[in-house]
C-alpha cells in the first residue's frame, strides 16, 4: 500500500468511528493543562486526574502557584512519578508565567519551551489542545502506533522525526484530532505488549498486522470495533 492512501485511509477509518477525540486529561483553563501534561510525563492520564483537583483548588492562579514552594507542591503530588522534579518544575513554571507572560499561558512553541518542565512534547500539546493549532505532540503511544500502522519509516528513530513525518502527511486542520487518535489508539487496541489485533478495525491499513499475519489482497475486511 502506497503512503498516500494508507494516510486516506486510517484516517478515513478515524473519522468514521472515532469522530469525536480529545485529551484524557481534566482541566478547566489554559494554565491547569500545563500543569496537568508537566504532571502527566512518565506517568498515567489517570493518576494525574487524581491528584490534580486538590491542586487546582489550591492554587488556581499562577501567582498562587508561585508563591508556593517546591517542598509545599510535593506534598500533593508525591504519588506522581519524579514528584520532586515536577514540584521544582511547578513552581518555576508559575513564577516565569507571573513574571515573563502576565500570567497567560503562551500560545507559541519558542515561549512554552522556556518554561521549566515544558519540552517540545508538551508545548505541542498546548498548542493544539488549548490553541487548535496544527502540533504534532508525540509520545510512546504516538511514536508506536506511527510505525506500527506504516504511517512513519522505520528511518523515522525520534520524536522529532516522526513528528514531522505526521504533519507532512496528515491535512492541516485534521492534526490536533489525529493527535489523539493515535494516542487513544495506542492507549486502548495497539498496547506496546499485547496489541489487540483481533479487534482493530485498522487491520488491512496497518503494515504490523499485514507483515505480521501474511495477509494479501485476498484477506477479508476487518470488522470495526
Amino acid at each position: 500500500m502506497r503512503k498516500k492512501e494508507r494516510y486516506e485511509k486510517v484516517i478515513a477509518w478515524f473519522q468514521e468511528n472515532v469522530p469525536v477525540a480529545e485529551t484524557e486529561l481534566h482541566y478547566n483553563d489554559p494554565y491547569e493543562l500545563l500543569i496537568a501534561v508537566i504532571l502527566s510525563a512518565q506517568c498515567t492520564d489517570k493518576r494525574v486526574n487524581m491528584i490534580t483537583p486538590p491542586l487546582y483548588r489550591d492554587f488556581p492562579t499562577p501567582e498562587a502557584l508561585a508563591a508556593s514552594t517546591p517542598e509545599v507542591i510535593f506534598e500533593y503530588i508525591r504519588s506522581v512519578s519524579y514528584p520532586n522534579n515536577k514540584a521544582k518544575h511547578l513552581v518555576g513554571m508559575a513564577k516565569m508565567l507571573v513574571n515573563d507572560f502576565n500570567s497567560k499561558v503562551p500560545d507559541n512553541m519558542e515561549d512554552l519551551i522556556k518554561l521549566p518542565g515544558v519540552g517540545r512534547k508538551t508545548a505541542n500539546v498546548i498548542q493544539s489542545v488549548v490553541f487548535n493549532k496544527a502540533a504534532m505532540a508525540v509520545d510512546t503511544h504516538v511514536f508506536r502506533v506511527s510505525h506500527r500502522i506504516g504511517l512513519v519509516p522505520d528511518s523515522c528513530t525520534t520524536p522529532f522525526s516522526v513528528e514531522k513525518e505526521l504533519v507532512k502527511n496528515i491535512p492541516e486542520n485534521l492534526i490536533p484530532i489525529a493527535h489523539h487518535w493515535l494516542i487513544l489508539h495506542g492507549r486502548y487496541v495497539c498496547q506496546a505488549r499485547t496489541p489487540k489485533c483481533d479487534t482493530c478495525g485498522l487491520q488491512m491499513m496497518c503494515k504490523y498486522f499485514c507483515n505480521t499475519y501474511k495477509v494479501t489482497k485476498e484477506a477479508p475486511k476487518a470488522k470495526n470495533k
